[in-house]
């Protein structure tokens, strides 16, 4: 179900945005749905990709044995 929103912003914004839209043959309010999709569809992918490499760690047969550097000595320039 498609709901409303209405947004405010400064009116050289709108008139830049509607030329932008007029050469792309959509309207604002297009390019403000396919934006904010795209921001979703990003989290979401993000969060995905975070659980699966949780669950690649917590899965993984292998073990990192115990820090033996120390900060200093990995960024040390000899």
């Amino acid at each position: 179900m498609a709901k409303n929103l209405t947004l405010t912003m400064d009116e050289d914004v709108l008139r830049a945005a509607r030329k932008i839209a007029l050469d792309r043959e959509t309207s604002v309010n297009q390019m403000v749905r396919d934006y904010l999709s795209q921001v979703v569809r990003a989290q979401d992918g993000q969060q995905a990709a975070l659980r699966e490499l949780k669950r690649i760690f917590r899965t993984s047969p292998y073990r990192i044995g115990k820090r033996t550097w120390t900060r200093d000595e990995l960024h040390d320039r000899r």
